[in-house]
């Protein structure tokens, strides 16, 4: 197992949801101004690319608790973009609800460690302002739902 390193850590500042200043900007506006930051911190090229426009940065794996609405589809790779990343650079969304922006840095670690990466831009994006908590159309499975609601409790 080889040494992982945190070389840069960047985030934006906290609003009060609903309220706040940041009541209106989008989630891939939050989440590219991090990554942006801490890839000028780690003095990446600011388009994740060598000069042999190959990617430097590995991946990108971004969490979201709530990966739906204006965080859907694959935020983290919307963040990438806005955070000026090359289409060329991947990037992965992982929900693992309140603790999906600390899993997004260990599955980094993880690879990294095991050596399937070199370098990984890793973090939570969120803007609970701009999605309903509790999803916007729970359908559970009426079967599951008898024999263990459980399963839906957060």
């Amino acid at each position: 197992m080889r040494n992982v390193y945190i070389v840069s850590v960047a985030r934006t500042a906290i609003g009060r949801a609903i309220k706040g200043t940041l009541k209106d900007t989008r989630p891939e506006d939050l989440g590219g101004t991090a990554i942006k930051a801490a890839v000028a911190r780690a003095g990446l090229p600011a388009n994740g690319l060598d000069a042999k426009e190959e990617a430097i940065i590995d991946d990108v794996i971004m969490g979201c608790a709530m990966p739906e609405g204006t965080q859907g589809m694959n935020i983290a790779r919307m963040a990438a973009y806005f955070g000026g990343l090359h289409y060329k650079v991947p990037a992965v969304t992982v929900n693992r609800f309140c603790s999906s922006g600390l899993q997004a840095i260990a599955m980094a670690a993880q690879n990294i460690g095991a050596g399937y990466s070199e370098v990984i831009v890793a973090g939570g994006v969120e803007s609970m302002s701009t999605v309903p908590m509790g999803v916007y159309n729970l359908l559970p499975n009426p079967t599951l739902m008898q024999v263990s609601p459980e399963v839906y409790t957060p």
